[in-house]
This record gives structure tokens, sequence and C-alpha cells, in this order.
């Protein structure tokens, strides 16, 4: 057999992917930002001369729900079992919590007779204020490293994955909540209807389910890319959201836009039968946004991928020009996005010399690929750079309180996103 006659017998197209909630082909892209390694890895060292896996960030809509999805390259325990990431870290977000705690506890009239579970609980950030109010509370968060930090906090933690099986255990054992939190979760999720279904399971007849993540239209508006990473599975409108939970005996009640990620949303769910919660205003309003801005087509999406090269290239543009004059640049964080945004622009140590951080599992460590190394955030007052590129854009403010002595020798910051932009 020649080889002609060989490869028409192989079959070399790439296979259909199928959409991880309704199960339609996968065949439209939505943006492909090449290939990055894994965001919450950052190796010592010791560790440099190894090698990193490298994974494709091909990100596409799905035609049928349009839920924006990656393929799951590795798997949410190789990922989350030991993470780099602690919330509590950010000041803004702890008061975003403590917030949000407040708010739910009034509005749902939650007591010493409550209970509380979060999902992906992290580092007790957030049902630490539950707690201090005096609310019963239960965290279930899969990285052991981050949830020991949690229960040194007084808070219960559950070191597992969430889903039905864990779900069903604590309906057995009569632990229903009356209120279910999972913040920035839905995400990070590759299994997204058996957790979602766990999601009903849990809850009980009358209680309420509030998700915040960040907001697909968003995303799209102000060309926030570097929020795709490997540890995000989905990206997702409300649009596709009300369709996910009503597919599982959920309805949406209330939303509510927040600022934080960037524009994220923060959805109010209960059982499809529950009268007590009715259907406020606030969901039809941002469903029509969405409408508006055609997120129920196709075609809605198709402009994304041109808006994001427009974004690298105005960085790119900015820092070639700072080096060409002799300026020093550093970062300030080492955020999962960074990543990506590094990556799919090219950036490396010749551009960006060095980021700090203020969590000490980064410190002395590089960030993932790149390898460009992180100190602790004292080093910019030491080497004074001219330019400060804050990588967690999303955190500007705080940084720029926190780093505004940077200004006694004519620093400036730089925000990348949704273009360079000199501050």
């Amino acid at each position: 057999m020649t080889t002609t006659e060989l490869l028409k017998e192989v079959d070399v197209s790439p296979a259909v992917k199928a959409c991880r909630f309704c199960g339609a082909g996968l065949r439209q892209t939505f943006v492909d930002l090449g290939m990055s390694p894994l965001c919450e890895t950052y190796p010592a060292a010791a560790d440099l001369n190894r090698g990193e896996k490298y994974y494709p960030l091909h990100v596409y809509v799905c035609e049928k729900c349009f839920l924006v999805q990656l393929e799951e390259y590795e798997s949410a325990e190789s990922i989350f079992s030991d993470y780099a990431y602690f919330s509590s870290y950010s000041d803004s977000w702890l008061r975003h919590a403590d917030n949000y705690c407040r708010k739910m506890k009034a509005r749902f009239n939650l007591s010493g007779d409550s209970f509380v579970v979060e999902v992906a609980s992290n580092d007790g950030y957030l049902l630490q204020y539950f707690v201090q109010r005096g609310v019963p509370v239960l965290g279930i968060e899969p990285a052991a490293n981050v949830a020991e930090v949690a229960v040194r906090k007084g808070v219960p933690t559950l070191v597992r994955f969430f889903g039905t099986e864990l779900a069903q255990e604590l309906a057995d054992q009569g632990r229903h909540a009356d209120l279910v939190a999972g913040n920035n979760v839905l995400a990070q999720v590759p299994a997204l209807n058996d957790f979602v279904e766990g999601l009903r399971i849990i809850l009980k007849p009358a209680g309420v389910l509030t998700l915040e993540f960040p907001h697909l239209l968003r995303l799209m508006e102000h060309n926030e890319f570097d929020t795709i990473y490997h540890e995000h599975f989905s990206y997702f409108s409300l649009l596709t959201t009300v369709k996910l939970l009503e597919a599982h005996g959920l309805r949406v009640f209330d939303v509510e836009e927040l600022p934080s990620h960037g524009g994220s949303l923060r959805v109010f769910a209960c059982r499809s039968g529950a009268e007590t919660h009715p259907t406020e205003e606030n969901v039809a309003r941002v469903l029509e946004q969405e409408q508006r801005e055609r997120l129920d087509t196709i075609e809605g999406y198709e402009q994304f991928a041109a808006q994001v090269r427009e974004t690298k290239l105005a960085l790119l543009e900015f820092l070639l020009r700072a080096a060409r004059e002799g300026k020093t640049v550093a970062g300030y964080g080492a955020p999962g996005k960074s990543a990506t945004l590094l990556h799919y622009c090219g950036i490396g140590k010749d551009l960006i010399s060095y980021t700090v951080d203020r969590s000490p599992y980064k410190q002395s460590r590089f960030l993932p690929g790149t390898h460009i190394p992180i100190y602790g955030p004292e080093r910019i007052r030491e080497t004074r750079p001219d330019y400060v590129v804050i990588l967690p854009w999303n955190l500007q403010s705080e940084i720029m309180q926190q780093l505004q002595y940077i200004r006694e020798w004519g620093g400036q910051f730089v925000v990348p996103i949704p273009r360079a932009t000199v501050l």
C-alpha cells in the first residue's frame, strides 16, 4: 500500500468535541489564545530546568446553548488538590465577602438556627463572617493546604470535591442548607451537570443558592481575555446560566451586577417549585442586555478574537517603547490571569523584569512558563521601577493605594486591560 493510499484510510480530522452542558458538538471558535501552562503552578528555582506542560487555550462557544468553554486538559483533582490561591490576601475581596454575609443574613433572616454551606470555600475568607455573626456554617474545599487555613479561623471545612455524591451524603445526614454560596467556582467545574445537581440536592425546600462568576458580557465588552485559563473550564452569560439551572430544577429569581473581577453576576436561585422567592425584574433586565448584544446568536461572539488582538498589540507597543527608552518595568501581582496575558502577548523577563505578590506561598518562586521571578512587595521600593504593570487589574484601586509611594520617584502605573493605559 502506498503512503497516499494509507493516508486515505486514516481519519486525520479532529474529533468533534461535545458541550459539557448540553452535549451538542463544538465547532465554533470563540478565541484561540495559543499555548499556555497551568496558571497556578509557580515553579521553584530548583524546578526551572525541568520543563513545564503547555496546553491549548482554544475556546469554543456552543451553538445550541451558547456556553463558552475550554476542553478539560487536566483534571480538577490535579489542579485544585493543592492550590496556590488564597482569597484572604485581597483586602477588597474580604470587604466584599463581609458585605455579602451582612446582606444575606438580613435578606433571608439567617440566625443561629440556620445552616450555610459554601462550595469552594478556600481559606475561610467568606464563612468567617457568618461565624462571627453566629450563623452555623460548613465549608467544602478540595485543596487541603488552603482548607487548613480556614479551619484555623474556626470555619468547619470538608476537604472534598463537591458533586452529587457528597451532596447526597450531606442530605442523608439531614444537613440541608438554608443558603448555599458558590463564589467564582462555577467556571472551575468540568462536570457541570453533576455539580449543579448537587447544589439542588443540598438545598432546603425554601433554601437559596447564590452563585457569583465573571459575566461573559463584561468579559467581551472589556476584552478581559486574560481571565481565560485552564482552571476556568466555562464562561457564563445569564442566558446560559438560566438554562443550566432550569435543567436541574432550579429557578433564577434575582441577579445583581457586581464590579468584582472586571464585572460579575451574583445569581440567586431556588428550587423550581418554591413559592417564597418571587422572580425580580432584575432577571429580565440583564437578559435583555445580553439579547441586545446578541449573546443568543452565534454572530454575537464572532468579533471577540479581533478585539483581543488589538489589546495585545497595544500592550506590546507600550512595553517595546519603554524598553527602547531604557525604562524599567516591574509587575505587581502573580494572579492566574497573568499566565494567559504574558503567554498570548509573548512577554518575558526582557520586558517585565520581575513581579511582586503579598502571598508568601508565591514569593521566591517564578511565574509559570515565563519564569519571571516573584518577590515580596518591598522589592518595588528597593528597585524604584519607572513603571509598575498591575497584573490583577481588577484590584487596581487597592494596589494603587498600597503603592502610592512610587510617585516619590516619578513611577507610574500601567493597566493592561482593556487596553494598555498609563495611570
